[in-house]
């Protein structure tokens, strides 16, 4: 397994978060610190931006720079992918550049499971919902599964449908006994023969009406494998409130 950490400076609430510092460190350089654990044959940051190279770079870590045209962290992997001549059978995880809390037990699942499932392309995770609020939140991406762990479908509304608990407008503050709802996590493993197809696959209608680029796999026929958690994992940082609480525990001690 091989590590991609994409990295863009850019970033719509928090400018420059991939070297926000958390605790005397660059946030992308704790990332690397969180996954330097897992069973990996090498970690690379892939960015666009001269300040993260050299930021990555004083702190010993491999950098890849790319092309700043990249729609996707997919498609900027695929080149990391292309440029240092990686075989199609080997494995690539995509971590992301602003998760320094992320248990690398995860990362070795969701690569474990893609290396099992040889029919699969991409493997990715989920945990069980609970919550109603988030259920029916449409900035919590939800995913369905057939019997084998693999990807029916991800959607921003709420699926599966509990016919009869939700019918005419009956409570919905809470989930009924036993229902089976799974959040998606935004972790992915993919097999690098899909990474060099994936800049030719055409967009799908469902992923531009859903804004998920995960769709594009299913709807080209590339089948998902699922790891569902027991729990959900620590959050990333998108806001100024976000990289307080990450600060707050590096902090306290607790990594």
């Amino acid at each position: 397994m091989r590590i991609v950490i994409p990295a863009r400076y850019a970033s719509l609430r928090l400018p420059g978060k991939p070297l926000a510092d958390i605790a005397g460190k660059p946030m992308i350089v704790r990332v690397v610190e969180a996954v330097q654990s897992c069973r990996h044959a090498g970690i690379w940051i892939a960015t666009d931006h001269e300040d993260i190279r050299a930021a990555v770079a004083g702190h010993g870590h491999a950098v890849v720079m790319t092309r700043a045209d990249h729609p996707s962290g997919t498609d900027r992997i695929a080149e990391v992918a292309e440029q240092l001549g990686w075989q199609d059978d080997e494995i690539v995880v995509n971590v992301q550049g602003d998760e320094p809390l992320i248990d690398p037990q995860l990362v070795d699942a969701v690569a474990a499971a893609l290396r099992e499932d040889e029919g699969a392309a991409i493997a990715t995770a989920a945990h069980a919902i609970h919550e109603a609020a988030d259920f029916f939140n449409p900035n919590v991406v939800k995913v369905v599964c057939d019997a084998a762990g693999r990807a029916l479908y991800f959607s921003r509304a709420p699926i599966p449908w509990a016919r009869d608990a939700f019918a005419n407008g009956q409570d919905r503050t809470r989930l009924p006994a036993g229902f089976a709802a799974q959040r998606h996590i935004g972790l992915y493993a993919y097999r690098v023969g899909f990474l060099r197809r994936y800049g030719r696959l055409a967009p799908a209608p469902l992923e531009q009406h859903e804004a998920l680029e995960q769709l594009r796999a299913l709807w080209h026929g590339h089948a998902i494998r699922v790891v569902s958690c027991s729990e959900a994992p620590p959050a990333g940082v998108d806001t100024p409130e976000d990289l307080a609480r990450v600060r707050a525990v590096f902090d306290r001690g607790a990594i």
